[in-house]
């Protein structure tokens, strides 16, 4: 069997730079004494090598959670522990929350990596999904803790992607073919790929401040798959750039879910809980799924939206395709939900809503005042991709309406 492809080392220690110097800290990277939580499988060792070096070299601290990889196919001696954790554990389990150490995990650490590297891309399937939500809401509160945290501006998360065989597989391209779009996406291919994403964000801000800065009550989404009404809500802003994703090009928001109506198909293919979900279409009515449909596990799918305030949206974004420069399907939500191609992308998240599209203080807020202002809150968040073409019309609170999207593309940037 031939070796698998790995990065050179010099992409490497790039990317980790990216991660380590710019993508944490909202762009200013780890400080000295700060303690970063770095969470990585054993495919992606190569990478996670750096990562640790440039966490180190930066003054910082390391908390070490690395993941047994799951095999490409359900072998004999029962490697995959995920897998076997779902078919052996009882509800009891699958409810268990490590209360005490999660919570002082969270008040250790400053920052999080996850670096992604499926080495399965369908190992959960045929996995009863009550099991698996049931899993994801007993997490719900490690997430609320994070999520307060970095309300107050004391923590910071990124994702990263490392290339697998069974992700090149998926997305029907050799891996070392795979790679170079990571590589290319992430600017890891230029002489210093942080100068590049600071360029990249600063468009991206300059789009940020142009939509901020429009009086919207609410969007109309309208294309050959959808037919969509998004209200925007009080009080919001558009978010992007941060360096929570690597790549990340989007421009998003988390609308008042209640104003959510019409209807949307994903031309997307979804991998979500170890397994792959493909030709999606929702109906809302009043802010909720009132009807789902798929043309593969779309018993998955209504699980997930059968979990509290899962039938709701918690995101809305828009990808311009001159920001980006993935054109390829990559089968993993982080590079499909950035990509640029002919018509950019629009994608919906169903269930939880980010605090930092508040346009004040959100550490200001109780539980109760979120409600009120129609932030969803659940323990799901998954991103939906369509990249079909449409055309996005804003229509403010002074009764006037804006294209401000058409041809994978924001119409106020020449």
């Amino acid at each position: 069997m031939a070796k698998d492809y790995v990065p050179s080392k010099k992409i490497l220690e790039n990317y980790a730079k990216v991660m380590i110097n710019f993508a944490l800290g909202g762009g200013k990277g780890v400080q000295k004494g700060e303690t970063v939580y770095l969470t990585c499988n054993e495919y992606a060792r190569p990478l996670y090598t750096e990562l640790y070096k440039a966490i180190i070299k930066a003054g910082g601290n390391v908390i070490q959670n690395y993941i047994p990889d799951d095999r490409d196919t359900y072998d004999k001696q029962n490697s995959n522990v995920s897998r076997l954790f779902y078919e052996i554990a009882k509800d009891e389990q699958l409810s268990y929350f490590p209360s005490k150490y999660l919570k002082g995990l969270i008040d250790e650490i400053d920052h999080s990596i996850y670096v992604l590297s499926d080495t399965n891309k369908h190992i959960l399937k045929g996995i009863d999904p009550k099991k698996i939500m049931l899993r994801g809401q007993a997490f719900k509160p490690y997430m609320d803790w994070r999520n307060e945290k970095e309300n107050k501006g004391k923590f910071t998360w990124s994702l990263c992607l490392y290339g697998t065989p069974a992700m090149a597989k998926e997305a029907r391209m050799p891996l070392k073919t795979y790679w170079n779009e990571i590589i290319k996406a992430c600017f890891l291919d230029k002489k210093d790929p942080i100068k590049e994403w600071k360029k990249v964000f600063a468009m991206v801000e300059k789009a940020q401040k142009k939509l901020n800065s429009l009086p919207m009550e609410k969007v109309h989404v309208v294309g050959p798959d959808v037919d969509l009404w998004v209200q925007i809500g009080k009080r919001r802003k558009w978010m992007g750039g941060s360096g929570r994703n690597i790549p990340s090009f989007e421009l998003f928001t988390s609308p008042d879910w209640r104003g959510t109506n019409g209807w949307i198909r994903f031309s997307e293919p979804l991998y979500r809980y170890g397994n792959l979900i493909t030709g999606v279409e929702l109906w809302f009515k009043d802010g909720k799924v009132v009807k789902a449909k798929a043309k593969q596990n779309e018993k998955v799918l209504k699980q997930m939206i059968a979990t509290a305030n899962a039938d709701k949206v918690g995101e809305f974004s828009l990808t311009d395709k001159r920001f980006s420069r993935i054109t390829k399907f990559m089968a993993e939500t982080l590079f499909d939900e950035n990509v640029g191609g002919p018509n950019g992308n629009t994608h919906i998240a169903l269930g939880n809503a980010y605090h930092d599209c508040l346009a004040d203080d959100p550490s200001t807020l109780n539980p109760e005042d979120w409600e009120e202002l129609g932030f969803n809150n659940s323990s799901v968040h998954t991103d939906i991709v369509s990249t079909t073409p449409r055309t996005v019309t804003a229509y403010m609170t002074d009764g006037s309406e804006e294209v401000i999207y058409k041809n994978g593309m924001f119409t106020f940037i020449k």
